[in-house]
């Protein structure tokens, strides 16, 4: 299931399932408490539609990284150039980052001092 995932990210497969999240038991590791807030967290998104993007600004803006899913604007190239215009903006406004990964299939918009880095970790080049 990892391995789906991390696949699909890396543009490795195209295929999309509802299963695609897989809940793991934190619970025993030492310090995990669901009564501590996170002074951040990964949010993850789809934008299908310009409409979509404010909620995915708002994370990022309230300090989120948000993981987007773009792969259906592909098919409109004028929405999915405008998306990418005010994902980029708000990286630029939060001083944050935003990367490609899979294909341009999803970014990876960080806010205030995040950054992603471009060197790959491991799994040849």
């Amino acid at each position: 299931m990892v391995k789906k995932i991390f696949d699909s990210i890396l543009g490795k497969t195209s295929t999309k399932s509802d299963d695609d999240y897989m809940e793991l038991d934190l619970a025993s590791y030492e310090g995990t408490s669901d009564d501590e807030p996170a002074s951040m967290y990964v949010k993850i998104a789809t934008i299908a539609d310009l409409k979509d993007t404010p909620r995915v600004k708002d994370e990022v803006y309230n300090g989120n990284i948000v993981i987007v899913d773009i792969g259906r604007l592909k098919m409109d190239k004028i929405t999915f150039e405008r998306v990418l215009k005010d994902l980029r903006d708000v990286a630029r406004d939060v001083n944050g980052d935003i990367v490609g990964l899979g294909e341009q299939k999803y970014v990876v918009l960080t806010p205030m001092s995040v950054k992603v880095s471009r060197d790959k970790i491991g799994g040849g080049l």
